[in-house]
């Protein structure tokens, strides 16, 4: 036993024999834990600080959802490593939790009911499943590599609309907005010109959530990190969408520009906020 132990934290030895669903089974679990902490404490007294970036806001729930997760999930994934927006990194096992414990903390914080809980599965390098728990609206969004996309259990699939034009879509912008990251203004102000709807849910992972159950037909944000969009990108992948980053560019789970659609439009959108670099 000690010898096998060994092995698996000298090198990233897949330690976790369970299958893709068994592993989505306790992400939810976790996820619907963590957001029945979410709701008990939504709307009350909160404590919160600010981080690097103006208004980018952690609350003592972000860090207490966090611990809960993470604690869950060791006990049944010991030789797991973790990667969770509050906590940064742990361990080196090929099997890897990414979660943010409350994607939307800005809204949390202001008593704005647009939040949720995101964790995904990414063994050696690929994303395997995920969930996204929105508590106060009871949606659980899930997903299994190769086995689709679901929404409290019915299969979700994008939106089949063909051009931009008649798209509603959704985005987002950086902390650092002010320096205009990638032309993110110009970006948002020349869509908004052509008179598409676009919305601004606050929350990465409810916005790609959406996209792959039809609510939304296209997705674009200067820059995400790993934990606001890995469960995410899969949901829209297996619910038949296409995700990419700037450029067309093939999608890798690190900081970086993403663009995500129903497919039907993605070489539209890609060339849209190319033009404007």
């Amino acid at each position: 036993m000690g010898k096998d132990s060994t092995l698996c934290h000298a090198r990233p030895v897949d330690c976790n024999p369970m299958s893709d669903h068994e592993l989505l089974h306790h992400a939810t679990t976790a996820a619907v834990k963590a957001g029945d902490l979410l709701r008990s404490g939504f709307g009350s007294t909160i404590d919160c600080r600010s981080k690097a970036g103006r208004h980018n806001l952690v609350t003592d729930y972000d860090v207490r959802c966090e611990n809960l997760i993470i604690d869950m999930l060791k006990a049944v994934t010991p030789d797991a490593s973790f990667l969770g927006e509050e906590g940064g990194s742990h361990g080196e096992g090929a099997l890897q939790w990414v979660i943010d414990p409350l994607d939307g903390t800005v809204n949390f914080a202001h008593g704005i009911p647009i939040f949720c809980v995101s964790i995904a599965a990414v063994r050696n390098g690929a994303i395997v499943c995920g969930v996204i728990h929105n508590p106060l609206l009871n949606e659980t969004f899930t997903v299994v590599r190769g086995a689709g996309a679901f929404l409290n259990g019915k299969r979700m699939h994008v939106s089949a609309t063909a051009t931009v034009d008649e798209c509603i879509l959704v985005t987002g912008f950086p902390y650092n907005v002010m320096e205009n990251p990638l032309k993110c203004i110009q970006q948002f102000t020349a869509i908004v010109q052509r008179g598409i709807p676009v919305r601004r849910l606050g929350s990465a992972a409810l916005d790609l959530a959406y996209l792959a159950a039809g609510r939304f037909d296209g997705f674009w944000e200067v820059a995400l990190h790993p934990w606001d969009m890995a469960a995410g990108v899969l949901m829209v992948i297996e619910a038949g969408g296409m995700v990419t980053h700037y450029g067309g560019r093939a999608f890798v789970l690190q900081h970086d520009s993403i663009i995500a659609s129903n497919s039907l439009v993605h070489a539209e959108m890609v060339e849209i906020l190319e033009l404007l670099q």
